[in-house]
């Protein structure tokens, strides 16, 4: 599917309102914000029932359309990362680098994130790229922390991430379309329209393209995604909606940047790197789709069932060049993973306060790897093709069951039997409590056991010789990471719920935690650790709106640490031993605050603060091998500030700018090894993050 889709739905979503929209089937948007931070708001995916947050165990975030539209976020992994207890990484912040979403220290593959029931994570890598997702696709988010696989299954170790995308309303046309350009030379152009056009059938329809050349050469990026939710809605007793997207992905791929000093590297008249990026040459590209059908009815007030079918496929391209032996050579490699699920759980309430969640799901994933390896004109080496295929299932039945006897208490127990075709069974236990003294009070208690299976990537990857005693491959003898999840969480609504409190301490630990590491011969390979662990406390605050100003503030304390192996050089003949350290990557302190102002001119204006602090990498290094060590590396700390001004005017039209790291702060992201070809050197560098940018956008809605 090519370019064609995306100018065909660009095109419908302006010509169908112009065909069927009359001034008196229109309704002026209700443009008030009230506060959403109470305990009366409905929560779904918490539970996969409807439940008020004052009935979740969980800590939650919950964020409607208009957070996300006053946001000065320009990705879905910028706007999580100014919330409680979430970190936003991406390895550099060029065009197409993938943005992942870390909750209270778990890894990226720690969080499973959903649209619309279907889950968005890489089965190659465990991680879900959430820079893919257009912001104006977004109705609903629903994060909820902690140990989700009793509901999730494998991955859902830190928490669970729920989009929930736009859908038609009830007399009403929506329509918008949207146009802008900035640094870098950034543009974009999206659209969406959504209606009701026979009865109670509708559609909501959404396309976006985006273009930029990213701050760094060999930075660029080329998007575009098209998605289609098509509902049949007969209230409570029957809602089915059919949802699709499709995203291609186009960008460069710069690696880290390489010391100062650095001078331009050749090979034949081919520029390899220069004093900015690690390659000139590296490219890669996705193709994404997804479906999903839903059915779900609350027949009686008593009984409940939602069914859930869904389809993935992933196809991911990398041109990679790289220099051995003073010669250019490289590989070209595909990965495709299709997934196909079917999901069905219904909700029984036998009598007032109590219910039980009964469900089963079924996954099957195919995976499949195909390699070719280059020679120095780029020229593909036909004897030199590879392809690797796996096939993985997984089945879980679950059950949870809550009871609320009176209003000043609930408790909540549940269990899930997961069967893995490759690791066998496993049985994921979790119990809640929830203590409600005040209307607006609830002190909530959750503990949980979680499980993440590896992927077929960490188990299959072919070997790969870079040249030079270096490579990857991966490991069929890793064992699945299990552990528990552990929280308390106080949340308080006062003054009609214009302050929003919210503070939880946690605790999670983990056994054979699955991280890719040297393995002392430059081959990089997946092992277990021993043990990861981490104890924390978040703290958050929504203030507001008082007098057109709304204030949000949120710190999270995380000690991380992690059981790794390393070398131990002390004795006579060096070995590998068992050490703690601080776990890779992971930052002591996050610090976010933000501002919103509303007037009454139809202004909005927004400022973000983030803090991260120092995060520390660690690497093995030898000269020799009595020289042989495990070095750590820090990364800095760092703030950003980011800020967006939006206009209405004339009912229709919002005038829009947006500015990200308006201080221009220099910051790395992620750490990784240059070879510098001149010199023979080997060093470490780093990913910077994106400098300063603005971008400028007029949007005209009905």
């Amino acid at each position: 599917m090519k370019k064609w889709i995306f100018m065909v739905a660009f095109w419908i979503a302006f010509a169908v309102p112009g065909i069927c929209y009359s001034e008196e089937e229109a309704t002026e948007k209700d443009k008030e914000k009230e506060p959403v931070a109470t305990m009366e708001e409905v929560v779904v995916t918490a539970t996969k029932t409807e439940e008020k947050r004052k009935d979740i165990s969980n800590s939650l975030i919950v964020m409607d359309e208009i957070d996300v539209e006053e946001s000065s976020a320009k990705s879905l992994g910028e706007l999580l990362a100014n919330e409680l207890g979430i970190d936003w990484r991406t390895q550099g912040n060029y065009g197409g680098a993938a943005e992942a979403i870390h909750i209270r220290g778990m890894s990226g593959n720690g969080t499973q994130v959903f649209v619309n029931g279907v889950s968005i994570n890489s089965p190659s890598l465990g991680i879900a790229d959430v820079g893919r997702i257009p912001l104006n696709n977004i109705e609903r988010i629903e994060v909820v922390k902690g140990s989700g696989s009793l509901l999730y299954g494998s991955g859902a170790i830190g928490g669970t991430v729920s989009i929930i995308t736009k859908r038609p309303k009830r007399d009403r046309i929506d329509l918008k379309v949207s146009a802008g350009y900035g640094t870098e030379d950034t543009y974009q152009v999206s659209a969406e329209q959504g209606m009701f056009v026979l009865g109670d059938f509708g559609y909501f329809l959404t396309a976006n393209r985006r273009e930029t050349d990213g701050f760094r050469d060999n930075s660029e990026l080329e998007h575009q995604d098209v998605s289609l939710k098509l509902v049949f809605e007969k209230g409570d007793a029957l809602d089915i909606s059919l949802y699709g997207d499709y995203i291609e992905r186009d960008y460069g791929i710069p690696g880290v940047k390489p010391p100062a000093g650095t001078q331009e590297f050749f090979v034949g008249g081919t520029k390899v790197y220069n004093d900015e990026v690690d390659s000139l040459l590296n490219k890669g590209s996705d193709e994404d789709c997804h479906a999903v059908l839903e059915v779900k009815s609350q027949a009686t007030d008593w009984l409940g069932f939602r069914l859930l079918g869904n389809f993935t496929n992933m196809e991911n391209y990398n041109y990679l060049r790289y220099v051995s032996g003073g010669n250019l050579l490289g590989n070209k490699s595909w990965t495709t993973n299709e997934v196909y699920g079917v999901e069905g759980n219904i909700n029984i309430k036998p009598f007032k306060g109590a219910s039980l969640l009964l469900g089963s799901e079924y996954k099957h994933f195919d995976w499949e790897n195909k390699g070719v390896n280059l020679d120095g004109s780029g020229t593909e080496l036909d004897p030199t093709r590879t392809a690797t295929e796996a096939s993985l299932h997984t089945t879980g039945i679950f059950s949870e069951a809550q009871y609320r006897p009176c209003r000043f208490i609930k408790g909540i127990a549940g269990i899930r039997h997961e069967d893995h075709s490759q690791f066998g069974r496993e049985n994921l236990p979790r119990f809640g409590l929830i203590l409600n003294p005040m209307q607006n009070t609830a002190l909530k208690a959750t503990h949980g056991r979680h499980f993440l299976a590896p992927t077929p990537n960490d188990l299959f990857w072919p070997r790969e010789d870079w040249g030079g005693g270096m490579g990857t491959q991966g490991n069929s003898d890793l064992e699945p990471e299990i552990g528990w999840h552990s929280d308390i969480t106080l949340e308080q609504s006062l003054f009609g719920h214009r302050l929003f409190l919210t503070g939880s301490y946690f605790h999670w630990d983990m056994d054979n935690r699955i991280l890719w590491a040297d393995d002392g011969t430059g081959f990089w390979r997946p092992t277990n650790l021993k043990s990861y662990e981490a104890d924390g406390f978040e703290v958050g605050t929504r203030i507001g709106p008082f007098f057109d100003l709304t204030l949000n503030l949120n710190y999270t304390y995380l000690d991380a640490e992690e059981e790794a192996e390393e070398y131990d050089r002390e004795i006579a003949t060096p070995r590998k031993t068992w050490k703690a350290h601080r776990a890779t990557y992971s930052p002591k302190h996050l610090l976010k605050g933000g501002v919103t102002y509303a007037s009454g001119f139809d202004l909005t204006a927004s400022v973000t603060v983030r803090y991260v602090s120092k995060r520390i990498w660690y690497r093995n290094e030898t000269t020799n091998w009595v020289d042989y060590k495990t070095v750590a590396y820090t990364l800095d700390s760092y703030w950003t500030v980011d800020l967006k001004f939006d206009q209405h005017l004339f009912d229709h039209w919002i005038f829009s700018l947006q500015c990200n790291n308006l201080l221009d702060k220099e910051y790395d992201t992620y750490f990784d090894t240059f070879r510098n070809q001149i010199t023979g050197v080997t060093s470490v560098a780093g990913y910077p993050g994106a400098g300063i940018s603005f971008f400028f956008s007029i949007s005209y809605e009905y």
